[in-house]
């Protein structure tokens, strides 16, 4: 595929991320910032703590007398990770999550967990796309 055919593709993917606001104004922020390989490492980091802060809170939840306190703070830190890559949606649905986990709701903070989740895999994946594309344009060099 050609560079330009890529370009096309990468933005329309980016222009499809903030219309559908899965991610916001942070995210614009650390796209500008034109140190190599930037993004990809700030994304992948977010991928990697996001990852493991849900399977944390998902044990936690698991557990017979669960931990309202600790949940609460892992997802509180997820909400700052996913706020400083501007993934909007994750960071909003970190917002409903607090309300199941301060009325100490197993079922409520199960049902957070899971919304969370989806957008999380859905953020995930449009940006594991996007930083492919970005490296398959880089690795065509300057057209």
């Amino acid at each position: 595929m050609a560079a330009g055919a890529l370009r096309a593709q990468l933005n329309a993917l980016v222009d499809s991320m903030f219309t559908t606001g899965i991610v916001d104004e942070a995210f614009q922020h650390l796209r500008s910032v034109e140190q190599e390989g930037f993004l990809a490492e700030v994304v992948n980091l977010f991928i990697h703590d996001a990852d493991n802060i849900l399977n944390e809170v998902a044990h936690l939840l698991n557990q017979p007398v669960v931990n309202f306190s600790r949940v609460g703070a892992l997802v509180h830190q997820l909400k700052g990770c996913s706020g400083s890559v501007g993934a909007k949606k994750v960071n909003l649905s970190c917002t409903h999550f607090r309300q199941s986990y301060e009325a100490e709701s197993k079922e409520g903070c199960l049902m957070a967990l899971d919304l969370v989740r989806n957008e999380f895999y859905d953020v995930r994946n449009k940006l594991q796309t996007m930083i492919q594309l970005e490296q398959q344009i880089t690795a065509m060099g300057p057209q």
